[in-house]
């Protein structure tokens, strides 16, 4: 892991941009000299890791004092695409503009995205757990997917905070049903591009006796800030 920047950001928090080979990432570590609980934050859907909505919940998380790492998946963020990619990327947009179904096509680029995102998010793991300041046990927040896959196959994830509103691969909804760890599953109930019923069946399919679910009225991204906050109490639980 080679860190390439650095800044104090104005409350307290440190920012540190880094590259681990190809992968591209950021660290966030909070004042506190004391060895910090650490989450891996998967933007939702191989979102940017520079979107303003990763970055506000991990300095909040961070602040909260909380070691906070997220990069950027396979031909997301700074990441070159390949041409399948953008093949991928324009079906969907034709797609979704001729109002047509999308679920096949969001099948065959956000599971291979999976397959290639989770061993690179472990390597992460390997690396950030050797350095000073950092400690376990280790949380997992953000894009579902993902997040399965990591629940399922990282003996080393605590507990996990999920967003319901990305597309799950169907080899990842039968993969809920292995989940047995403690899981805070947040739904937008109108989000328009998530079917209420498909998230309520993933929750429901969780294997973990230590499930929760909150539901707010809202759009895709009108998630409260509120459950930043609930989110950090929750891995306050199950990671000091």
């Amino acid at each position: 892991m080679h860190f390439t920047s650095e800044q104090r950001l104005d409350d307290g928090v440190l920012e540190r941009e880094f590259t681990l080979g190809e992968i591209p990432g950021t660290l966030w570590t909070p004042a506190s000299a004391e060895p910090a609980p650490l989450i891996l934050m998967a933007p939702n859907n191989g979102l940017s890791r520079r979107h303003s909505r990763p970055v506000a919940r991990a300095r909040q998380s961070a602040a909260y004092g909380y070691a906070v790492a997220a990069i950027d998946a396979p031909g997301c963020g700074d990441r070159p695409r390949s041409a399948a990619d953008e093949q991928a990327r324009a079906d969907l947009r034709r797609a979704m503009g001729a109002g047509e179904p999308v679920d096949e096509i969001f099948e065959s680029f956000v599971g291979p995205l999976v397959e290639k995102a989770v061993p690179e998010w472990r390597a992460t793991l390997d690396a950030l757990l050797s350095l000073p300041g950092i400690g376990g046990p280790v949380g997992n927040s953000g894009w579902t997917a993902v997040g399965i896959r990591l629940a399922v196959t990282e003996p080393r994830i605590a507990a996990a905070g999920f967003f319901a509103g990305g597309y799950v691969p169907r080899a990842q909804r039968e993969e809920a049903r292995q989940v047995s760890i403690p899981l805070l599953f947040l739904l937008q109930w109108d989000d328009e591009g998530n079917p209420r019923q498909r998230a309520l069946d993933l929750f429901d399919a969780f294997g973990t006796q230590e499930k929760t679910l909150h539901a707010n009225l809202g759009g895709h991204t009108g998630t409260p800030w509120f459950e930043v906050e609930d989110g950090d109490r929750f891995f306050s639980r199950h990671l000091r």
